[in-house]
């Protein structure tokens, strides 16, 4: 139960900090949280590495989606020369 309460406070903070930092954070430290929790009581740790992993990914993902609109541009002839 401490677990619980302590992710949803965490959870908490994160939006609290902004919508832009939080994304992927919140997903990560649920599901990280979880996974440290039944891999020996770990809870908290497993919930900030699955943020700063969250938080990765969706930066990776982020960053993907602009080069897939800057290359369709290109090919468009959108972007000039």
């Amino acid at each position: 139960m401490k677990t619980v309460t302590v992710l949803l406070a965490a959870a908490a903070l994160t939006l609290a900090a902004g919508s832009a930092d939080a994304k992927g954070c919140l997903k990560g430290a649920v599901v990280g949280g979880v996974a440290g929790h039944y891999a020996g009581h770990h809870g908290m740790l497993g919930a900030a590495a699955g943020c700063l992993y969250g938080r990765h990914r969706a930066k990776e993902q982020a960053r993907e989606q602009q080069t897939q609109g800057r290359d369709r541009a290109i090919d468009h002839g959108q972007i000039g020369m």
